[in-house]
C-alpha cells in the first residue's frame, strides 16, 4: 500500500540505523531513502532521525512514531496474509508446526507431493516436541501427536489413531529381566517422554485387566528419537509410537515389552487457531493431508 511506504522505510532505518542497510533491505538507492524520510518528517512537522559520526539515532518525537506505527504496520501485514488466504487457496504461504520425529520422517515426501500439486504455495515448517500455542507464534496450523486433547481454545481435527509400544534392548532385558506383568516394571528401568517434569504414566491393558505405571526422574526427554537410541542401547524400556521403533524391531535391536499388553495409540491431529471457518489456503493443506494419509503407499503408522 503506497500511503504505508515512508512509513516502513523510516521504521526500516529505525531498525538497522543505517540509511545505507536499509536501502539494500528495501532494493532502494540511499538518495530514495533519504528523500522519503525527509518528506515524511516535513509532512509529520519534526525530525524523526538525527545522523551521529557512527549510526543514525532516532530523535525523541522519532522514537514515539517508531513505537506507535510498528504495531500499526505488523497488524496490517497480517490482515493483508489473510485475505489473500480467504481470496487465493492456491496462492500464499503457509505456516506449519509439526513434530520433530514425525516430520522428519513424514514431511518431506508429503511437503514434495504438496509442492508439485501447489507450486505456488509458499511454506514455512517448524519442528519441535513442544505443543506451541498457534495463536501466540502465529501459525496457520500444527501437525501433533498426543493423547485425545483436553484444549478448548483451538480447533482440533483428528486425522488417525498412532499405535505405540514398549520396547527395549535385548542386552538390557538380559541384565534386568523380561518383566512378565506391568506391576513388575520399576521406575528406574523407565525411560519417560514429556515435556515437563512429570512422570509419564504408562496405562497398560490386557483383557479386562489394567495397569498404570508412573515412570521414574531417571531419564525424561521430550523427542522420541532420543529415547529410542537410548533404549537401543541398552538404558532402559520406553514407550514410543511404532513407526519410530519399527526398524529396530525388525532388525532386532530392540524388542517388545510386555507384548500382550495393549497401550493406548496415540491421535495424529491437526490443529488450529479458533477459526469461525477454516480459511480456503488452510482447507487446501489440510484436504491434502488426510488424503496423502489414506493413500497406504504414504506412511504407515503400525510400523511392523
Amino acid at each position: 500500500m503506497q500511503d504505508l511506504k515512508p512509513i516502513r522505510v523510516f521504521l526500516e532505518v529505525s531498525r538497522l540505523q543505517s540509511f545505507a542497510a536499509a536501502s539494500k533491505t528495501l532494493g532502494m538507492t540511499p538518495a530514495s531513502v533519504t528523500r522519503v524520510i525527509a518528506r515524511l518528517e516535513q509532512d509529520l512537522g519534526h525530525q524523526l532521525l538525527v545522523r551521529t559520526t557512527r549510526k543514525v539515532a532516532l530523535t525523541s518525537v522519532g522514537a514515539t512514531v517508531a513505537a506507535r506505527y510498528q504495531p500499526v504496520v505488523e497488524s496490517f501485514d497480517r490482515i493483508q496474509r489473510d485475505l489473500e488466504r480467504e481470496m487465493q487457496p492456491h496462492r500464499g504461504r503457509l505456516s506449519i508446526n509439526a513434530p520433530m520425529s514425525f516430520g522428519l520422517r513424514m514431511l518431506p515426501s508429503l511437503l514434495e507431493s504438496f509442492k508439485l500439486a501447489y507450486p505456488n504455495i509458499d511454506l514455512t515448517v517448524m519442528l519441535t516436541d513442544t505443543l506451541v500455542d498457534v495463536v501466540a507464534e502465529e501459525c496457520d496450523l500444527a501437525i501433533r501427536l498426543s493423547e485425545p486433547p483436553r484444549d478448548k481454545s483451538t480447533i482440533w481435527r483428528k486425522i488417525c489413531e498412532v499405535p505405540r509400544c514398549a520396547i527395549a534392548a535385548p542386552v538390557f532385558l538380559e541384565r534386568a529381566g523380561r518383566p512378565e506383568t506391568p506391576d513388575t516394571l520399576t521406575p528406574d528401568m523407565c525411560l519417560s517422554y514429556g515435556s515437563g517434569q512429570e512422570p509419564e504414566a504408562w496405562r497398560f491393558q490386557k483383557g479386562g485387566i489394567k495397569r498404570t505405571i508412573l515412570t521414574g526422574p531417571g531419564l525424561h526427554s521430550n523427542n522420541g528419537d532420543f529415547l529410542y537410541a537410548m533404549a537401543r542401547s541398552g538404558a532402559g524400556i520406553t514407550v514410543l509410537p511404532e513407526f519410530i521403533v519399527a526398524d529396530g524391531l525388525r532388525s532386532g535391536e530392540v524388542e517388545r515389552v510386555l507384548p500382550d499388553w495393549i497401550l493406548p495409540s496415540l491421535w495424529l491431529s491437526l490443529y488450529y487457531p479458533p477459526y469461525e471457518a477454516l480459511p480456503p489456503l488452510v482447507a487446501t493443506f489440510t484436504d491434502f493431508f488426510e488424503a496423502f494419509l489414506d493413500d497406504r503407499d504414504g506412511f504407515d503408522f503400525s510400523g511392523v
